[in-house]
């Protein structure tokens, strides 16, 4: 019972941050609303099973994801309004980053979710959390190309080269 009380809280959270963009389905972060809330299941759903066999493959992976996934969001948040000479909101960038992280990858604080939901979902994988883990990648997904969108109508030509020049989410691959 406890586990949806905390679910409830931390969902409560997530509405009221994402409240703005609820209401334009179309933005970025509608689908990033989505995809935290399945990441928050994720992490209901598995907490206890993070000390299980500390030392299986499984878990030593899903402790490197979980590290990469704390490394790219500080590195994000540190870079992201440096850079970008952010203007109110740290993503309301004013200009287009390409240091950092940001020269291999367009969405370091996408990759970071990305590695948080899959490194909670190897801490105990099952059915409910490979729905979840396959909504929050899909979520992402979709969340990154809609910033896109934004970002090309923010930065035009710009963002299309750089584009072309990076993943989205892994250096080389993805």
């Amino acid at each position: 019972m406890a586990d949806w009380v905390i679910f409830a809280a931390a969902s409560a959270g997530i509405v009221a941050f994402s409240w703005p963009s609820l209401s334009r389905p179309r933005s970025h972060g509608f689908f990033r609303f989505f995809a935290f809330e399945a990441i928050l299941g994720l992490l209901v759903l598995n907490v206890r099973h993070w000390t299980d066999d500390p030392l299986s493959p499984l878990q030593i992976v899903s402790w490197a994801l979980l590290a990469a996934s704390l490394g790219l969001a500080i590195h994000g948040f540190i870079i992201l309004p440096r850079a970008g000479r952010s203007e109110g909101w740290f993503e309301d960038t004013t200009t287009l980053v390409q240091r950092g992280a940001y020269r291999f990858i367009r969405h370091p604080l996408y990759a970071s979710l990305l590695f948080l939901g899959w490194g909670a979902f190897l801490k105990h994988p099952a059915l409910l959390p490979t729905i979840l883990v396959s909504t929050a990648t899909l979520f992402l997904v979709a969340t990154g190309k809609a910033d896109e969108v934004e970002c090309l109508e923010k930065f035009g030509e710009r963002y299309a080269v750089y584009m072309k020049t990076t993943k989205m989410f892994i250096p080389y691959i993805f």
